[in-house]
């Protein structure tokens, strides 16, 4: 999560003073500034050894996990706030994960790549695999194990049991909330267990 704009936004769906288990966090930027802004507590959950390390650097409390293994380590309702963010889309059991999501937190936020987006759409239709800021990299040597929609995902959390509570679409910046499957690159979820 490197755009400030998308960090705000995302930042600002996460109730302040939360307990928040960020997985993927990456170098821990977002987690640090929901620290320093909100009065957020937390951990990061990172495989990359990079990564770690930059958290670290970052303040953050960090754990070296693959998620693909499952979250095991924490209790049910250990946190207020999951975040899922650039993730799902790495992951081999996305449906367990998910579970695992609401089952440690009671807000979930998951953000994914929004394959659907018109420009990709556009793309394929040329018959070539869309790069893209947010799909940065060819078919043959992407982290992705998958790729994913918004309206994919909708059907994926009743599946999963899950009430989404808010869902827009961003997009260099901006919340997009009018045909977020066709006009945003990335979609956004927030939910709860029902």
């Amino acid at each position: 999560m490197s755009e400030r704009a998308d960090l705000e936004i995302i930042a600002s769906l996460v109730p302040e003073g939360s307990r928040v288990l960020d997985l993927g966090c990456g170098n821990g930027e977002l987690l640090a500034h929901l620290m320093r802004t909100r009065g957020c507590s937390g951990y990061g959950i990172e495989l990359a050894d990079a990564n770690v390390h930059a958290a670290l650097n970052n303040g953050i409390d960090v754990i070296q996990l693959n998620l693909d293994e499952g979250l095991q380590l924490f209790d049910d309702r250990s946190f207020d706030v999951v975040l899922q963010l650039d993730t799902l889309q790495h992951l081999r059991n996305t449906e367990r994960m998910l579970r695992e999501t609401a089952r440690v937190g009671r807000i979930g936020i998951v953000s994914f790549p929004n394959f659907a987006h018109w420009p990709n759409r556009a793309r394929v239709l040329t018959g070539r695999m869309p790069v893209t800021k947010a799909l940065p990299y060819q078919w043959y040597d992407t982290p992705n194990i998958r790729v994913g929609t918004f309206a994919d995902f909708e059907v994926l959390a009743r599946k999963c049991g899950l009430a989404v509570t808010d869902s827009f679409g961003l997009h260099q910046g901006r919340v997009v909330r009018r045909w977020p499957n066709l006009a945003a690159s990335v979609a956004v979820f927030r939910f709860e267990q029902r």
